[in-house]
């Protein structure tokens, strides 16, 4: 039996089942979520298992309130594939009385508006995001920049990050950070994030809905995300890649079919305060589930990233705000990212609702520090003038090249395999 890898999400679904009566993790499939869920579960039933999953799935649409009947917590695995569970588990809370603990829910998308439950579970359920798998989850990353103690103000120790150079970098983006993935060699890893774009194109994008889309035409929009990711490209310019191949109607309607399946994830921009008088521009930045599916829809590898530094610099950053996510989460925050009318960009805001943030500029290599550095000190002017916050740290993450130090102005710089929570 394999050795379970503690996960990030594993501390808020400890917190959350005694607060709430049922926990829902959701998130891409194969990220971990059943094996993470059977941890905390006495008792389970699967909708997607191959050996048992038709008669649970028979049972679940003739008798809901008999499915969900077994030792809390109780699991529910793709939930999703019988919509009428949610509204049972939902009523079952209430008929315990409000006990915390009694369900987990798994979900790897989200019905359409056909099929959503009755009720939101607002106070009966809560929602957790659960990512593919950290720097830190996987062992690479040490920890020792923590995102909590820079929240909280505490002073960064000098540590040395191990990632070999460009190469090194090439090579962590590839693999992904997929559970099936650890153990194997950069080649077989990249095999699993190629078939994990085979599934979507193919199935998933349509098993959500049940509406056919055109495999190759969602290979097409998809291996336009991957081209933008880490940009700010909005819907026109995705029209502009795709040359008129894909209708307007079509691209909204393929990516809330991505969306509800969480392949596409995008970083929202941030917004300081309510009545900030500071003018900010709206646009999401473009994000995938794990920068190793950006990888296999480019056609790329270790060796062509390297000799590709802009695009690798993409991935980079992309790797370096799916791990702040995960380690924002278990700290309570959020991560967005920041442009203003000014254009004044800053790559990513960790932030808290009492209105604390750390400002995060993300550099491949050391030479770059010098204008992330400027930048977040023009941002930190710029909010301090109009009445914010000073933020709580200011954090350079470079792949390579220089050990974690704070500088005379404030800014920790730190390589992304010290990151952690």
């Amino acid at each position: 039996m394999n050795r379970y890898i503690d996960r990030c999400v594993d501390r808020l679904i400890e917190r959350d089942l005694v607060i709430f009566g049922a926990v829902l993790v959701q998130g891409p499939k194969w990220c971990g979520k059943t094996t993470t869920a059977h941890r905390f579960a006495e008792s389970s039933l699967s909708l997607s298992d191959p050996a048992g999953g038709f008669a649970a799935l028979q049972l679940a649409r003739l008798d809901p309130a008999q499915a969900i009947t077994g030792a809390a917590p109780r699991l529910i695995d793709e939930w999703q594939e019988e919509p009428k569970l949610w509204d049972a588990v939902r009523f079952e809370c209430d008929a315990r009385g409000g006990e915390p603990g009694q369900f987990i829910l798994t979900g790897s998308a989200t019905p359409n508006d056909a099929d959503r439950p009755m009720h939101s579970g607002v106070g009966r359920i809560s929602r957790l995001r659960m990512d593919t798998m950290t720097l830190s989850e996987l062992g690479v990353s040490s920890g020792a920049v923590s995102i909590g103690a820079l929240f909280a103000g505490d002073p960064v120790k000098t540590s040395l990050g191990s990632i070999d150079g460009i190469s090194g970098v090439a090579d962590i983006l590839c693999r992904g950070g997929w559970p099936q993935a650890v153990g194997r060699t950069t080649a077989e890893a990249m095999r699993i994030s190629a078939a994990y774009i085979d599934g979507v194109c193919e199935s998933d994008v349509s098993r959500i809905d049940g509406v056919r889309r055109d495999p190759e035409k969602v290979r097409s929009l998809l291996c336009s995300l991957a081209r933008n990711e880490s940009t700010l490209s909005g819907t026109k310019a995705i029209e502009r890649d795709l040359d008129g191949d894909i209708s307007k109607n079509t691209i909204a309607s393929y990516m809330d079919a991505l969306r509800r399946i969480n392949i596409v994830d995008d970083i929202p921009a941030w917004h300081p305060a309510l009545r900030s008088p500071v003018r900010l521009r709206q646009g999401a930045k473009r994000h995938l589930a794990d920068p190793s599916l950006a990888v296999a829809l480019l056609g790329a590898n270790p060796k062509s990233l390297t000799a590709d530094p802009k695009t690798l610099g993409l991935l980079f950053e992309s790797i370096v705000l799916h791990d702040l996510k995960v380690y924002a989460a278990v700290n309570d925050a959020s991560v967005s990212h920041y442009h203003d009318a000014d254009d004044l960009e800053v790559d990513a805001i960790v932030h808290r609702r009492d209105g604390s943030w750390i400002a995060v500029e993300v550099k491949l290599g050391s030479p770059q520090v010098p204008e992330a550095s400027e930048n977040l000190l023009r941002l930190e002017r710029k909010l301090v003038e109009r009445g914010e916050r000073p933020p709580a740290a200011k954090l350079i993450v470079i792949g390579f090249g220089m050990p974690t130090h704070t500088t005379p102005d404030g800014i920790t710089i730190a390589p992304i395999d010290t990151i952690g929570i």
